[in-house]
């Protein structure tokens, strides 16, 4: 089983009716649903109510951590951003969605300020750039979004270490829009999609590249901490 946990700061859902009624039980319980219907994955869920849950027992527990925040980021503790730090760097997958691009684990695994270029809704098309990776199984060349949040360039990040998706909006602009990373042992992957006021996360090629990510950034091997060992040069022992 991979264990996925879930974090999503939930206020949107609280305080914007408009945004409750798409996502009735918060983008992170529609999230949990439909990965939660694989036999495959179990899921728990984290808000930022709950946030101090993020302990190191619950990260250790956890194989894959998924990340949706937007308009409270600096209400997460610093030092929960560098717990999830020191665990992604020691095997843990970790999943950024959307405005999470702006996080504090996101930024701190980053190393850079992860601004982008913005403005109110708009069609978006999704290229397939990379059909063969494994987060992109099933989906075709593009799909639609027919509603969402448009991210341009420039994308403040480190070149991605594969790039499997591009997105194109009605506008003109194009985003990397589905990036990425090996950073010390575990796997990081940006998925631009998924502003709260659009139904997104109810798009069948959102879920299933989302659910490609959680098998992609399971991880491959793990550790309790990252260290740098001193050995002794082979010539000495000659």
């Amino acid at each position: 089983m991979i264990k996925v946990t879930v974090y999503n700061e939930y206020v949107h859902e609280l305080e914007d009716a408009a945004v409750a009624a798409v996502y009735p039980k918060g983008i992170h319980g529609c999230i949990a649903d439909f990965l939660g219907a694989n036999e495959d994955i179990t899921v728990k869920t984290v808000t930022l109510s709950t946030v101090e849950e993020l302990t190191d027992e619950l990260l250790y527990d956890t194989d894959v951590l998924i990340w949706w925040g937007h308009m409270a980021h600096h209400r997460v503790p610093d030092e929960i951003a560098e717990r999830v730090y020191n665990h992604v760097m020691c095997g843990m997958g970790f999943i950024a969605l959307h405005s999470a691009h702006f996080s504090k684990p996101f930024t701190r695994l980053m190393g850079t300020t992860c601004s982008l270029c913005w403005r109110e809704g708009d069609r978006e098309r999704v290229w397939n750039i990379m059909p063969s990776h494994p987060i992109a199984q099933g989906i075709g060349n593009c799909f639609e979004i027919p509603e969402e949040e448009m991210y341009g360039e420039r994308f403040d990040i480190p070149t991605p270490d594969e790039l499997v998706f591009l997105g194109w909006f009605k506008g003109g602009e194009v985003f990397r829009s589905g990036c990425c990373w090996s950073k010390g042992l575990g796997r990081i992957f940006y998925f631009q999609p998924g502003h709260e006021s659009n139904p997104t996360f109810f798009i069948p090629e959102v879920q299933r590249i989302i659910t490609n990510a959680v098998r992609w950034a399971k991880p491959l091997y793990r550790q309790e901490k990252i260290d740098c060992p001193w050995t002794e040069s082979p010539e000495a022992k000659l």
